[in-house]
This record gives C-alpha cells, structure tokens and sequence, in this order.
C-alpha cells in the first residue's frame, strides 16, 4: 500500500505555492447537499432517473473509471472505499485538495504516480489536471485529440500520436467529487431547467417605447426581429466562418486557435466546463466580420465610443459548443450589454441587481466571486431553490435571430443548449451614464475596472471627453436623479393626514 510520508507531502506543497482564485471552488460543500444516494452505480443513469430525471448525453463518456458516489458505499455489501487505501496518508486530505496538490506536477510526474495505486490512477487521471497542463504549454495552439490528456502525450510523440482510450475501472471507489464531475460533464439538461420562459417579448417597438419601458427602468427583454437585415445571419456558419478567417488566430480561454481547430475541440470536448471562443478584437483581426452585422437602433446611443481607441473592450464574437457559457456574473464597469444569437440557442438566468443569486457569495467590494465550480453544477444544486424566491428570477431561451437585453447590474448565467454563435456588446447610454461613471471611481478602480489597461485614470478620461462631446449632460442627468430622489422621498397624500404624523387631523367613517 502508498503510504506517502509526511516529507513527500511536505515537498510537494512547497513546490510551488497554491495562489487564491477569482472563482474558488465549492463541490466539497456542494456535494453533501446534492442527494446522490438512490443512484446505484453509472450505468442506471443510462436511462432517465423518474426522481431526479437525470439523463445521460448520446456521447457521454466512459472514462469514469469506476467512480462512484459516496452514498453507495451505503449499499455496498463491502464497506471498504479504495479512494482511501489506495492513498495512504493523503485519505484525510479532501478529493479537492488532493487535486490541487497533484496538479502542482508536471505530465510526466502525473504519469508515474498514476502507476501506484488504483486510486491514484484515478485521481491522476481527472481531466481537468491534463487540461491545465495544456492550456499552459500550448499558448499559441491546441490540436485537441480525444482528450486532454491524449492532447498532452500527442504534443510530445508528435502528429503519428492518434490516443488511446482507457477502459480501466476501478472497484468499490466512493467520490462525490469525481462523480459529480464526471455527471456534470455528461448529463443533459433537464426539461424543467429549460421551460421555464418568463422574459417580456417585444417585436417592432420604437427605439423610444424600448427607453420607456426597459432601459430606464432597467428591466430586461427579449427582441424580436432586429437581425433580419444582418449579413451575418444568412453566411455565418461553421463552414464560411472556417474559410473566411482561415490561419487567423482567436481568444479560446486562456489560449489561442484558428477555428478548424477550435472546432475540431468543440466536436469531441465531453467535459464540465467545455471552452468557447470570446474575442473581443475579431473585427479588427478579421474586418469582414465586423461589417456583417450592424448594433440594432436601441443600442445606438454608445458613450464609450467618444474614446477612440481608448474605450475598454466593449464587443466579442462568442463560439461556443452545448455545455459551454458563463457562470454568474455581472457585466463589466456597470455596462448595459445586448446579445445577439445567429446560430443556435441559449439558456438565460437573471437576477436583479438587489437578489444575489443561491450558491453565489460576491467579496464585499465585489472583486472576487465564489461560486460552483460549473454552470451544470449550479443548476443541479441551486436551480429548485429559486422556486421559493419571492422574486423570481428571469428566465429564456433565446434562440437564432433574437437579441436579449441585458440591464446594468444584473446578475446572469448564460448556457449553450447548443452549438452556438453569437454577438455581444457592452454600451453606455444616457440612461446608465452615472451609473458608469460612479462605478470607475471606486477606491478599488485598479481591481474593478475591467477591458483596459488605463483603470485608475478612466473614470476622469471618460468625464472629461464627456464634458467635452456632450456639454452639460453629466448635470443635467444629475439634476434629474436628484428630483427623482427626492419625489421618493415626498410624502404621499395619506401619510401627510396620518393622525400618526399630523396628529390634529383625523378621518372617521
């Protein structure tokens, strides 16, 4: 049996020092509340759960290697859980932490201590170890092949390297955080998570009718065909896309793939949270892109635009297989955003400004955001306790053709139901102007301020080129805000006759 001594880990943990998170990790406290116990083993999620409706994906993976959720060792005729003996000393460590020790080694190291134990064979071959080891070697490209540990090996033997699949499972291993990995990755989207459709639809309004109703009371709504004149919607697919851009080279996370590749990555990936193309420079790398398409009338107002070229990020092309998105979050330097889907759909979750959303813990100032490891995650730990919200999140699919707006502050989740490709954009108009500018000089701008390098000195680049192009504006919209501020704060009618506040004058009926 492994028995690491407590030098080797002592060594290992001051190899190289763990650095915190921006989205830290919470399955540990995750998997004790999710309900795994009725699930015997893998193969009964083959077909769909009549309690839980789990249902597995037409191309789910294998490779779970026999890993199996704690709550079956409940059931087993043998209480012994090989996670434990086949690590030795490490069996007090949580499955995250023995995580993130093995993932402070390198590939080969990997290699060789998955040979000690089944159990190490199985922690040393979680997916997500080999897809960091990639995603740091291979900056400039990735020529993903049927795994991300099979695309590790093949960046060493070279081109003839065409991987290997194990089929090694593992006996009487118990993990709720492996196997809520492994189903993470591999389940579909239950019904109930997609039906519920509660957004405002509106089709052919005015651009004044959209400021009234939506932008100045900053509530969302879905519309409805503003795309049909757009170049983009006719020629873009995978095909015309692939031939247009051909060598060019996009933001794929932290790493960047012409489109044959990141499509040939996006055909196999099977796995919790699968990457997707978000480049914010595509019309400049690719001009043509930019010209397919053109900003529907009620996002024209976009005040960032007096800084040239000194304006943050404001607009990417998205590229996203089913599976992938965007965990909850709120738009960057409190900017209202529109999204526009030309191929697929997309599942939406939004919550208002005031309401942050079950399973996510936002830092004081904001900064930092603890949250599930995985959209799927999310839905499957936290989706049921929305229902006893009092308000109700806002939910959609927005499918090919529409555009949902997104108000300033809001919290939201986006997932592919789909293979999808979509426009966005961030903009600042004269309804969230002040709103923008309170936002960039916060003490903590250097940390908040996201698109730029510029963070600590945009706020006064922003007021002075507003000053500057539309004199007067910024006091004319505080003076507004301050009358609203103060009609709230007038008394109504009925307060002013209270016998309670006025004391002499009382009504009897």
């Amino acid at each position: 049996m492994f028995k690491p001594s407590n030098l080797f880990l002592k060594k290992i943990l001051m190899k190289r020092k763990i650095k915190p998170k921006k989205i830290q990790s919470k399955r540990q406290k995750l998997a004790s509340k999710s309900s795994l116990f009725d699930i015997k083993n893998n193969e009964l999620l083959q077909e769909e759960d009549k309690d839980e409706g789990f249902s597995l994906k037409c191309s789910a993976s294998s490779e779970s290697h026999g890993v199996q959720p704690l709550g079956n060792l409940y059931f087993s005729s043998n209480s012994h859980n090989s996670r434990n003996s086949g690590l030795g000393n490490m069996q007090i460590l949580s499955d995250e932490l023995v995580l993130e020790i093995l993932g402070l080694l390198e590939g080969t190291l990997l290699g060789v201590l998955s040979s000690v134990s089944k159990s190490l064979y199985v922690f040393c071959n979680h997916e997500p170890l080999w897809r960091n080891l990639v995603l740091e070697m291979c900056k400039d490209g990735i020529f993903y092949t049927k795994s991300w540990k099979n695309t590790y090996v093949r960046g060493f033997k070279g081109d003839s390297f065409e991987g290997f699949r194990s089929g090694l499972k593992v006996r009487d291993f118990y993990s709720d955080y492996l196997f809520q990995s492994w189903l993470c990755a591999n389940m579909e989207m239950k019904s109930e998570w997609i039906e519920r459709d509660n957004i405002v639809r509106r089709k052919g309004i005015s651009v004044e009718e959209f400021v009234l109703e939506f932008e100045e009371p900053n509530k969302p709504v879905l519309l409805e065909g503003c795309l049909d004149n757009w170049t983009a919607m006719q020629k873009w697919d995978r095909e015309f896309l692939t031939e247009l851009c051909g060598g060019e080279k996009f933001a794929v996370g932290p790493v960047e793939m012409n489109l044959e590749d990141f499509f040939r990555y996006s055909d196999q990936a099977a796995e919790e949270r699968p990457l997707y193309l978000f480049d914010p420079k595509f019309a400049d790398k690719v001009p043509q892109l930019g010209l397919d398409y053109r900003v529907p009338e009620y996002f024209d107002e976009d005040l960032f635009s007096v800084l040239g070229t000194e304006r943050p990020d404001y607009r990417w092309i998205i590229i996203g297989p089913a599976g992938s998105g965007s965990s909850f979050h709120i738009d960057p330097n409190s900017t209202s955003a529109w999204n526009a889907v030309i191929k697929g759909s997309k599942k939406w979750v939004l919550f208002p400004p005031d309401i942050v959303p079950p399973g996510v813990h936002p830092s004081p100032d904001g900064s930092e955001v603890a949250s599930p490891v995985s959209i799927m995650e999310w839905f499957m730990n936290f989706y049921d306790a929305t229902k006893s919200f009092t308000k109700r999140p806002i939910e959609c699919v927005c499918k090919a053709g529409e555009v949902i707006f997104v108000p300033s502050g809001w919290w939201h989740l986006v997932i592919n139901l789909e293979d999808s490709i979509a426009i966005t954009q961030n903009y600042v108009s004269r309804r969230n102007l002040l709103r923008v500018l309170d936002f960039l000089k916060r003490p903590n701008a250097c940390t908040l301020v996201s698109g730029t390098r510029d963070r600590v000195s945009l706020h006064d680049k922003f007021k002075n080129a507003i000053e500057t192009t539309f004199p007067g504006t910024i006091g004319q919209l505080e003076a507004e805000a301050e009358k609203k501020r103060a009609e709230k704060k007038k008394p109504t009618f009925w307060e002013s006759v209270s016998d309670s506040k006025a004391g002499a004058f009382k009504f009897s009926f």
